[in-house]
Formats: structure tokens, C-alpha cells, sequence
């Protein structure tokens, strides 16, 4: 039995200010029209501190016929005071929504405690969801009223404030009621693993806050250069369909699997590596690109014909109309809860994946400018995940590289190709580099001879001796491999952890991958552990100073300035 009140006079709304002042701490949502934070309006706020109550604050409904409201000016000007006390705890699911929200209103809402969704990520980021209608039927076994129940779906989807107060007020005191419920089943489980409870507050939650400004600074992007990039896209795209119609001996459409298959292996005879679940030959992405790297014409093309078009598609034709008209800037938006390593992901528009290693990429990255009197500054860790791993594997060699600031690809080509560090070639500091990044990944021989085109032997004597030059790595290894399987978790080294449900599977491939998993979840782990309390710091130490410089953007292990010329 739920008991929930709709709040449609001021002398109930102070009533309920009173209790909720008194409580110590509350837990909160906001109802609104829509998703994208900065033009998200207010339709109403619902809010409980005990479980199986709650109340919910109409103040925008504005369908034919619906009731009287109190004013919206009235109710801010009086929940000011409560929102904007750091005395009283605030609890919320996905917080960084709804702060933003109210920061349209001029409010500052402080003493936030305790996100759900955030406790649930924290407790186990792998293979669940973190949305308030997943958790409630995992921790609470209840099915929660739904939007699309009261506000329909598709097309005829009515936004909150056409929705009949009956409805909506018993579906947003429920979302108030059952994140406080929720809040008490994870924290429960949470309190009693110290350092996940530490992960939490240390971390995660101070970062929200954080995430919540970089969002609403935003990136100021030159939608004309993309325009121009994007004609040159499309020029480069239609010159190198040419090119594969005359290397295909017809015209044929690029974007057709069917029509692809026939040209590459029924009229050109290619080697079939890999077929579909229907037994037809592959034109996969990873096919392509191997028939590519065994130097077959044809795939080469269509690769960069579709690397070519993503950029257009993704980037060029799309930023400029994703520039939001009020700020005249680009506002991503951060998944706090999503990767299972702990790292961020960028979505709407994804700013973490332009790539850097082709000459287009790059010019799309130019294509991010500053203010006028501003400067880009961008500040990232210098191989992190290799410094963490010379630090968990406790390995000399690997520690003596970093200490004294030797190039540690170099440093590494010396000590496996046996050879002083002035004589080492490119080649062998790319393999080199291969071995390390590959190491930290769980790449095998097979692997490493794919991506340095030598032979499995080859690269397996390769493996072997960077292990016998440091066997601190190989040690690490070994030992991680064997406390996942025993623990089914590994921890990174703040002590975030990473479930591996697949360690113990019958199948080899799975449980191969967990393996690989378990090796690279420390790292990774504990390099996006770094770069999080480095942006609360950051973000802490720019609150207190003079300085004329704001957050923008994170890319996992750099974070980027906008800063005044003059500073």
C-alpha cells in the first residue's frame, strides 16, 4: 500500500517543506518536457523521505481542462531554500539530470547524497542496467508504472504536461518512493564493501557534479569548416566509388552486402575467410579489412570509401545541426554508468571517438575552436595504462624505463631485440609498441603476428622473450588470471571491481575473453579512477582561483581547456 498526495495548494507545499527540513534527507525527481537538459522545462517535482509515501508538485500541466497549480515563480522562490541547502541530503536516480534542470531555474541544488543509479553501477557495472524500472524489478521485484503507460508511444507520445494529473502524479511520487527504497537496498549492500562505498563517494559521486558543468559549458565547433569538410567528404567518396567500379570491371551500389559478395568472390575469386549465420560469404567490416591487409585492391577501396562516409555521416553533416541555438556551442552528454571498466562514454553527439590517426580526423578536430581571446588547451596522461602496469607488476625493468623517463617502446625494443637503445630501428620499436599495448589488452601470438603481418612463430619467440626480460609482467599476469578465476572479480587500485561471469565458461573463446578482461580491467580501471579524481580536483581548484578557464571536454585520458589568451 502506497499513499501518495498531489500538492495543488501553497499551504500543503509549505507543509511539506517543513517535513522535508526536518528530515535530514530526501529523496527527489523532476518532471519535464524533455530530455535534452538545456531546453528541458519544468512541468512539476516530486519528492518522499519515507517509504511508501510520497508527494508530487504540479506546476506546468497546461491540458484542456486541468486543475489550478501552484505558480511555478511561487513554489521555486520557497523550495530555494531546501534545494540549496548543503545541510540536507538530497537522493536522486541519474542527479546530473535534474540538477541541470533546476540550473535553468537559477537553482543550485547542493548536499546531493546518494544517486541509484550510480550505487547500482558501482556494485556491478557488468551486464545489468542501471534505469530506475531494471533496478526496482532487480532489488525490489516490483514492476514500476512506465511513460509510455501514461504518456503513449511513437508519434502520439504526449509530452509530461499534457498528461492527466491523476496519472502523472501517482507515476512521479512512485519515481520519488522508489528511489529512496532503492537507494536503501543498494546502499545496504554497498556499506558493508568499504572500498566500493569509497569508490561511490570518493569518486562517482563528487564527479556528477563535475560532468554536470562540462556539459553546460559545451564546445564551441566552426560550422562552416564542417560544411566545407563535408563537400570535400563527398567529393572524396563519389572519386573513390570510381575507383571501385573500375577495379570491379561495373558499377555496383557500395552500401549492398548481396551485391559486394557476388563482386569479391564470385567475379574476382577472392579467398572466402568467413561466412553468415545463412552460410553466404562475409562482407563484414573485420573481413574486409583482413582481405584488405593481404593487399587485394578491391577491399582496400570499399574500406576507405566507408571510413570516408561514417566521418561524413557522423561528424560533418551532423555537428552543425546538433549546435544548440540558445548557447551557439555543442553539448555532449556523459554516461557516468555505462562502460564496465569505469570509463566514461560521450553520446548525442559522441566527442570521445573523432578519430586521430587519419588526416580527415583530424581536420574534423580543427573544426573545434575557441572564443575569441581564448585558447584550446588540452592536458592528457602520458601512457597511463603502461605506467600502471609497470606499477601492479612491481616489474624493474619496466619501473627503470619510466623512472628515468626513457622512451619506454624504445627501452623495450633494446631489452627484447637485445641491442643498445641508440641502435634500435623503427621497426623494431613499432613491434615494440605492439607488444606492450598488446600485453595490457591480453593479446595472444596470434594476434600479435595478425598486426604485425609475421608469422605465428615469430611472434610467439617474440612474447617469450619480453617475458624472460620482464618477468614481473608475466608473473602479473598469471597471478590475476588465477585470483579472477578464485575471486570472479578483479579490483582496480582504488578497489572499483570488475565482474568476469564468463572466467569459469565451458566455452574456450568465452572464458578466453574474460581472461583478457580480467588483465586489462586494473588498468583501464584504475587509469579512468585517475582521470575522474583529477577532474574533481581540477574542477575544485578552478572554483577557488581567478583563473578564466572552464572544463570542456573529456577524451578517457586528456581533458580539454578552454582558457583566456592572456592566462
Amino acid at each position: 500500500e502506497v499513499d501518495y498526495t498531489i500538492i495543488l495548494d501553497e499551504k500543503t507545499l509549505r507543509q511539506w517543506i517543513k517535513r522535508l527540513s526536518k528530515a535530514g534527507v530526501f529523496s527527489l525527481d523532476t518532471e519535464t518536457t524533455s530530455l535534452d537538459t538545456l531546453c528541458a522545462e519544468l512541468v512539476g517535482i516530486s519528492f518522499t523521505d519515507r517509504a511508501g509515501e510520497g508527494a508530487y508538485l504540479p506546476l506546468a500541466h497546461d491540458y484542456v481542462g486541468a486543475p489550478l497549480q501552484v505558480s511555478l515563480d511561487y513554489a521555486l522562490t520557497c523550495l530555494r531554500p531546501l534545494l540549496e541547502d548543503p545541510k540536507i541530503g538530497k537522493i536522486g536516480q541519474n542527479l546530473k539530470y535534474d540538477r541541470s534542470v533546476l540550473q535553468n531555474y537559477g537553482i543550485d541544488l547542493k548536499g546531493i547524497r546518494f544517486d541509484t543509479m550510480l550505487e547500482s553501477y558501482v556494485l556491478n557495472s557488468v551486464g545489468s542496467r542501471h534505469d530506475m524500472d531494471s533496478l526496482a524489478r532487480q532489488y525490489l521485484g516490483e514492476q514500476t508504472i512506465t511513460f509510455e503507460s501514461i504518456a503513449g508511444k511513437g508519434a502520439k507520445q504526449l509530452t509530461f504536461n499534457q498528461v492527466g494529473l491523476h496519472e502523472a502524479s501517482r507515476y512521479a511520487a512512485e519515481d520519488a518512493d522508489v528511489t529512496l527504497r532503492l537507494h536503501q537496498a543498494l546502499w545496504a549492500k554497498l556499506q558493508p564493501q568499504p572500498s566500493l562505498a569509497k569508490v561511490l563517494q570518493e569518486i562517482e559521486m563528487p564527479l556528477m557534479p563535475v560532468l554536470a558543468g562540462i556539459e553546460r559549458n559545451g564546445a564551441l565547433v566552426d560550422a562552416k569548416l564542417l560544411g566545407e569538410q563535408s563537400i570535400e567528404l563527398g567529393e572524396k567518396m563519389v572519386a573513390l566509388e570510381r575507383q571501385a567500379f573500375e577495379l570491379a570491371g561495373e558499377e555496383f551500389n557500395l552500401g549492398s552486402p548481396k551485391q559486394l559478395g557476388a563482386i569479391l568472390y564470385e567475379k574476382q575469386g577472392l579467398p572466402v575467410l568467413s561466412k553468415t549465420a545463412k552460410g553466404q560469404p562475409s562482407t563484414a567490416e573485420a573481413v574486409l579489412a583482413e582481405l584488405a591487409e593481404q593487399g587485394f585492391e578491391l577491399p582496400q577501396v570499399i574500406m576507405q570509401y566507408r571510413s570516408v562516409s561514417k566521418l561524413k555521416s557522423t561528424y560533418t553533416d551532423k555537428l552543425p545541426g546538433q549546435i544548440n541555438p540558445r548557447t551557439g556551442r555543442i553539448h555532449t552528454s556523459y554516461q557516468q554508468a555505462v562502460a564496465a571498466t569505469g570509463r566514461l562514454s560521450s553520446s548525442d553527439p559522441n566527442l570521445q571517438n573523432i578519430p586521430i590517426r587519419t588526416a580527415e580526423g583530424r581536420r574534423i578536430r580543427q573544426a573545434f575552436v575557441a572564443s575569441p581571446g581564448y585558447k584550446l588547451l588540452a592536458a592528457d596522461y602520458s601512457q597511463i595504462e603502461l605506467r600502471i602496469m609497470a606499477h601492479l607488476a612491481k616489474d624493474e625493468g619496466l619501473l627503470h624505463a619510466f623512472r628515468n623517463d626513457l622512451d619506454v617502446h624504445r627501452a623495450t625494443a633494446a631489452e627484447v631485440f637485445g641491442v643498445a637503445l641508440e641502435d634500435v630501428t623503427t621497426d623494431q620499436r613499432r613491434s615494440a609498441k605492439a607488444i606492450n599495448f598488446g600485453l595490457i589488452y591480453g593479446m595472444s601470438a596470434f594476434g600479435l603476428a595478425k598486426q604485425l603481418g609475421l608469422p605465428r612463430k615469430e611472434a610467439q619467440d617474440y612474447i617469450e622473450l619480453y617475458f624472460q626480460r620482464y618477468p614481473g609482467v608475466k608473473k602479473y599476469m598469471e597471478d590475476t588470471r588465477a585470483l579472477a578465476a578464485d575471486k570472479g572479480y578483479v579490483e582496480t587500485l582504488y578497489g572499483r571491481r570488475l565482474y568476469l561471469p564468463e572466467i569459469h565458461s565451458k566455452n574456450g573463446q568465452r572464458r578466453q575473453a574474460a581472461e583478457r578482461a580480467a588483465i586489462n580491467a586494473p588498468m583501464q580501471g584504475t587509469a579512468a579512477d585517475i582521470i575522474k579524481k583529477a577532474m574533481i580536483k581540477v574542477h575544485d581548484w578552478l572554483e577557488t582561483t581567478d583563473f578564466d578557464a572552464k572544463m570542456i571536454m573529456q577524451v578517457h585520458d586528456e581533458l580539454v581547456f578552454e582558457v583566456a589568451e592572456n592566462q
